[in-house]
């Protein structure tokens, strides 16, 4: 049990993170599939468009509930901004790109696509803000 509490002491962010996430991708599939599903529009163009909603989101709740960056200052506010977003750029190419293969070239499920990449944004993402937006 003790091993278990300094696990969970060592990564505290873990479960914020996940918490937030989980609201992340809500709000980017919130935007992502009525775009898709209902206006026809891409998976690539819609994930561009929910990509960028959700990246606002998430740095507003990872800045202040998963990482306890209170320092609101432009002197800070503005670098980390820069770099999360900078980050979430890259793995936001990488899941638009692997979209445009699978969805848009070869024709599978935009909606299962957009899931399965999910897990492994979610991962990068976690990681890049963890070890390079947020560092103490």
């Amino acid at each position: 049990m003790n091993k278990i509490r300094a696990l969970l002491t060592k990564h505290k962010d873990i479960l914020p993170y996940l918490f937030f996430g989980v609201l992340t991708s809500l709000v980017d599939y919130a935007v992502y599939l009525p775009l898709h599903n209902l206006l026809d529009l891409s998976a690539a163009v819609s994930n561009i468009i929910a990509w960028a909603v959700a990246v606002i989101f998430a740095f507003l709740t990872n800045k202040r509930f998963v990482f306890k960056s209170n320092d609101w200052s432009i002197r800070t506010l503005m670098p980390e901004f820069w770099t999360f977003t900078l980050c979430r750029v890259c793995s936001g190419l990488m899941e638009t790109a692997f979209l445009f293969v699978m969805a848009d070239l070869l024709a599978f499920d935009g909606n299962i696509m957009k899931l399965l990449i999910s897990v492994v944004v979610v991962t990068l993402n976690y990681i890049s803000s963890k070890l390079i937006v947020f560092k103490k």
